[in-house]
């Protein structure tokens, strides 16, 4: 006989939670399974072809589905991809989703769900650099507005950034043609 019938049966004859504990499997707490059978309107004896799965399928239903709002997930690698574009930020491609998606995630929440989003990427790139033989140089990209101290011009100024691969030192220099 299964526990959840012995201690709808021990009920039955008049003992109490404490004496049908010690004589069913669920020492620990057969009050429990005695609520469930009172809520779901069962008691001693049985209705005749209730066998033990139905039985635990009616004191134990299986929980509702969720039912919160489903928003539409992004394309987090298209995301990730578009913020490598200069003047792309995270704010810009929410507006458009925004504008694609008006039911979808807010701001806070579309941040929090892409950083959880890369948490998962393996960013890191490994290289070994003898010390003075490889030197990375490359410009900054967007000309920069440069004022000359003693009169006061301001002329547009490409940013020349050379780094050396073992040290890390760096030199820069405002290039001016």
């Amino acid at each position: 006989m299964s526990t959840i019938k012995d201690v709808l049966r021990l009920d039955a004859a008049g003992r109490s939670a404490r004496q049908i504990g010690p004589a069913s499997a669920l020492a620990a707490a057969p009050w429990r399974n005695l609520r469930r059978a009172e809520v779901a309107g069962q008691s001693w004896p049985l209705l005749e072809g209730l066998d033990e799965a139905a039985l635990e399928r009616l004191l134990f239903p299986p929980p509702p589905a969720a039912k919160g709002r489903q928003f539409a997930e992004p394309d987090w690698a298209a995301v990730h991809r578009e913020l490598k574009r200069p003047g792309v930020t995270l704010a810009l491609l929410w507006d458009e989703y925004r504008g694609r998606r008006p039911d979808g995630y807010g701001y806070s929440a579309f941040c929090e769900h892409y950083r959880r989003w890369t948490g998962r990427l393996s960013p890191v790139m490994r290289q070994r650099h003898v010390a003075g033989e490889r030197m990375f140089v490359d410009y900054s990209g967007t000309k920069m507005i440069v004022t000359d101290p003693t009169t006061g011009a301001a002329r547009p100024a490409e940013i020349f950034i050379a780094v050396m691969g073992a040290s890390n030192m760096t030199y820069a220099e405002a290039s001016w043609t």
